[in-house]
């Protein structure tokens, strides 16, 4: 068994300093009847403040008689954000010892790092399928690229050791190459886990497990922060799509110059959430601090808009399905899968940056970008006239090969567009309304309320700067553009 130190504190000194850091937490619990959810959202608030301005001057090591004086006296909003700011270092890691019990991390950064953490199940484990998945569904350059970290996070050594075996019996190549990790943050690094606030009247059970993972989440986050370019974390029951990783990096390619914190290649709970690996200290650190207050998926919605996302970028099809049928919490049956999952999901759209905007009169909040999103939602508006339109506009101009787009939905099938027509557009031009295309080529006619084109990049031989969908005749029928996706073509030397 091997034991990496991280930081330049000794493994003594560092298990004190976190266990100081978790007895002041603890201390702060007797106000827990005061600390209410509206305290949460103030402490949140401003701690968007301090995330976006905190210099790197802050670590671990706090001020003993402070922290002292902390739990003496019940401390007011003031006094939890001075502690908070002493505690934590948002752009540092956190000092762990972590055991390395397979493998070891190679010098060189890879462009992903695969997370999963993993306790022992009461019914059923699925960990060894979903590392089988990983490397199955990955051609060998797409693994020249990817690192997958196992926290077990698991205080059953025994269980540990046993497992630890087995998936070095199995994956052994891999190991020796550097892509798979398997590690464990002791146990003397949590906080106690008794006594938890019982937020939401879960059972008391319920509040342990929920706050643990979110430590086990944290762990290994910090441990990850410095192995690739982005972080993407998975559960331990989980399948993966065929290249999922070129999949990945289309995307991702496709949003370059553009802001986004976390993109969600699908629904369902901690799987399939892609970060920037600089973003990680912030998001280990944030998952401490608030370890006890709710589950990791609720946590991470707050985490997106303290960064200043506001609106979840999703991809479909997922890249990821959930096949576990047992949780790890009590072993209860759980069932969920992700309908939007393909087992091949190489041809995924990857809509790029765009801002939208439509003449037609739009019902309540199904505004435009409702039909440019990734989520189920869509553009719902009233009886369109004859020259009426609907604009994307690229943040810049981009090589598209495949447009997509489908109008009216299951419980409102009429709602579609009867008569239009799509176009592709250059020249940009400031209007009153905000830039616009002066020059527009005709791709094609809707046909039953749906059009696709293929390879548009062949017939358009310039760089498209704008798509628009024009009304060509006026209906009676109110208007729903359900999806509109769209297919960038990448550089050759993507």
């Amino acid at each position: 068994m091997h034991v990496r130190h991280s930081g330049n504190v000794y493994p003594s000194d560092s298990v004190f300093n976190m266990r100081l850091v978790w007895k002041s937490l603890d201390k702060m619990r007797c106000l827990r009847k005061r600390s209410t959810i509206p305290f949460l959202g103030f402490l949140i608030t401003f701690l968007l403040f301090l995330n976006l301005y905190i210099e790197d001057g802050y670590v671990l090591e706090g001020d003993k008689r402070q922290l002292r004086e902390t739990s003496v006296h019940p401390p007011s909003s003031e006094r939890y954000v001075h502690t908070f700011r002493d505690l934590s270092n948002f752009s540092g890691t956190i000092n762990v010892t972590y055991r390395y019990l397979a493998g070891t991390p190679l010098n060189r950064k890879k462009y992903l790092t695969i997370g999963l953490s993993s306790v022992k199940r009461k019914r059923g484990n699925y960990l060894l399928e979903t590392i089988k998945s990983i490397f199955d569904q990955s051609s060998y350059e797409e693994l020249k690229e990817i690192v997958v970290v196992v926290h077990l996070a698991d205080f059953d050594l025994v269980w540990c050791e046993n497992l630890v075996q087995e998936i070095t019996r199995k994956f052994a190549h891999h190991i020796i190459a550097g892509r798979l990790l398997v590690i464990q943050a002791p146990e003397e690094y949590y906080p106690s886990l008794d006594g938890l606030k019982r937020n939401y009247n879960d059972p008391e059970d319920r509040v342990r497990f929920r706050s643990k993972q979110n430590v086990d989440y944290a762990f290994l986050l910090n441990f990850c922060t410095n192995l690739s370019h982005f972080y993407m974390m998975l559960e331990d029951d989980v399948r993966c799509s065929r290249n999922f990783l070129t999949a990945l990096k289309k995307v991702i390619t496709s949003r370059e110059g553009s802001y986004w914190v976390m993109l969600e290649f699908s629904k369902l709970g901690y799987i399939g959430k892609l970060y920037h690996s600089r973003d990680l200290p912030r998001l280990a650190h944030f998952l401490l601090m608030f370890y006890q207050e709710m589950p990791c998926d609720w946590l991470l919605i707050h985490f997106r808009g303290l960064l200043a996302q506001k609106d979840v970028i999703r991809f479909k099809p997922s890249l990821f399905q959930h096949m576990g049928y047992y949780s790890s919490y009590k072993g209860a049956e759980n069932k969920l899968k992700d309908d939007d999952f393909e087992e091949d999901s190489i041809d995924i759209p990857d809509n790029p940056p765009a801002s939208l905007h439509t003449n037609i009169n739009v019902f309540e909040n199904y505004d435009a970008t409702k039909a440019y999103s990734t989520v189920d939602e869509y553009f719902w508006g009233k009886p369109p006239s004859t020259g009426d339109f609907f604009v994307i506009v690229f943040n810049k101009s981009t090589k598209i090969s495949k447009i997509k787009i489908a109008t009216g939905s299951d419980d409102r099938q009429n709602d579609i567009l009867h008569h239009g027509a799509l176009e592709v557009g250059e020249k940009l031009v400031g209007t009153k309304k905000g830039k616009q295309c002066s020059s527009y080529i005709t791709l094609g006619e809707f046909k039953n309320g749906n059009i696709e084109v293929q390879d548009v990049d062949h017939k358009i031989a310039f760089d498209i700067e704008c798509v628009r969908i024009v009304v060509t005749a006026s209906q009676k029928e109110w208007l729903i553009i359900r999806s509109i996706s769209l297919w960038t073509t990448q550089p050759p030397s993507q």
